[in-house]
């Protein structure tokens, strides 16, 4: 027979698994513990001062460090790295603990190490996990967690890990596993990268703008010169940069609808949706929103350059050009803004003067993008499979050969 004189009692055990500690009554201490308490946890702070007990939310518990920390098997330190020392005299209650670290610096690599690993190394007998750094006070309280859902935990202990993570989903936000206690370093310098979720649509948009107005160069003022000696170059300010807009925004455009298209027939195949996308076309439609804000940039500025070009002929098409800037990042605003090309050139193809040195009209490479779009999505809506999409995308799993311990939800669902 089992000894049961050494056995902790169930609900001592669930209690605990129900109690969060958090080391911090600043801002973001607060905070969590109020979104904790939303959730059902019982908030145990601890404190080594009474200055701001009345800013604590109600409901929680105001313990000293060792007093709070002994009742809890995780406590969050939501206090910076410059107060790690006091942890010290409390190795002896730390052991074994999952200490959640979520502090940041004020600026990129400020330390040699992480802070992460700087308290693995103070505190060698406790876990642990690097999580919630890249969530804000405010999103905590106010709840508008839209921005800021994801939560990237790191740490060497996967079961500690998973414990975190389960707590993250609990609160109603979305973990991500980076991996080891070494990726605390790049997780403490994410907050302080500049718009980091605008970078690679920055970089699609100069680079494909860069491509566009070349190749519109090429075929138009490169080749006059070389074939009929005539200099149209005066136009490269205003009118030919007006031709690079719309085509860049319509590639955008179609983009943004371009991965969910994609990922909706991956759903398909997999016949489920537990299953985490491809990295690529999980970092693809995390950036679909600043990909679509970028295409309505390009559109506005479209409709300036059109309304200031002192040309009747562009003058008088002004009104159909000013659709692109209405766009409302529909599927809608997809199809007329193909459909506006199309009826711009759509007998231009067939005449082979068009095609300068054998190279397509800018206005044709906009178009690649947006019918394909349009077309798989067209599948995509036919009753038959439209029905299984629907039911795949509300659970039903069809075929599925990985383990349910396995099955990932995708990061980004469609």
């Amino acid at each position: 027979m089992a000894d049961v004189s050494n056995m902790v009692p169930l609900k001592d055990i669930s209690a605990k698994c129900d109690r969060v500690c958090i080391f911090g009554t600043g801002d973001f201490g607060r905070s969590l513990g109020y979104r904790f308490l939303q959730a059902g946890y019982n908030v145990v702070y601890g404190s080594r001062g009474q200055s701001n007990y009345g800013l604590l939310p109600k409901g929680s518990e105001v313990l000293g460090h060792a007093e709070a920390a002994e009742k809890c098997d995780i406590i969050i330190l939501a206090i910076h790295r410059e107060q790690y020392g006091f942890l010290s005299s409390l190795s002896h209650i730390l052991e074994r603990k999952v200490l959640v670290d979520v502090s940041n610096n004020l600026k990129m690599n400020q330390y040699p190490e992480s802070n992460a690993q700087y308290l693995a190394q103070l505190l060698p007998k406790a876990i642990v996990v690097k999580a919630f750094n890249t969530v804000s006070a405010w999103a905590l309280q106010s709840g508008t967690l839209d921005a800021s859902r994801q939560v990237f935990v790191c740490g060497d202990d996967a079961e500690s890990k998973e414990r975190v993570m389960d707590i993250a989903r609990r609160l109603g936000l979305t973990p991500l596993d980076q991996g080891y206690l070494l990726a605390a370093t790049e997780l403490e310098n994410y907050p302080l990268q500049l718009f980091p979720l605008w970078r690679l649509p920055f970089y699609i948009a100069v680079g494909l703008t860069a491509f566009i107005f070349f190749y519109s160069v090429l075929t138009d003022v490169i080749y006059r010169y070389v074939t009929e000696h005539v200099d149209i170059s005066f136009r490269i300010a205003v009118s030919l940069a007006n031709r690079v807009f719309p085509v860049v925004s319509l590639i955008l455009l179609g983009s943004v609808y371009l991965p969910g298209v994609i990922a909706a027939y991956l759903q398909l195949h997999r016949k489920t949706k537990y299953r985490r996308f491809p990295s690529w076309l999980d970092r693809w439609m995390l950036c679909r929103k600043q990909l679509g804000l970028v295409a309505l940039g390009f559109a506005f500025l479209h409709v300036f350059y059109t309304l200031i070009i002192p040309n009747r002929y562009y003058v008088q098409n002004k009104r159909n050009n000013f659709i692109l800037s209405k766009s409302k990042l529909g599927f809608v605003t997809l199809m007329l803004c193909t459909g506006h090309v199309l009826l711009y050139g759509w007998n231009k193809f067939l005449y082979s003067s068009r095609y300068n040195w054998y190279l397509p009209p800018a206005y044709m490479l906009s178009l690649v993008i947006p019918c394909t779009v349009l077309v798989l999505k067209f599948f995509l809506m036919t009753p038959c499979i439209d029905r299984k999409l629907t039911k795949i995308r509300q659970g039903w799993e069809g075929n599925v050969k990985h383990k349910p311990s396995q099955r990932y939800k995708d990061s980004s669902l469609v």
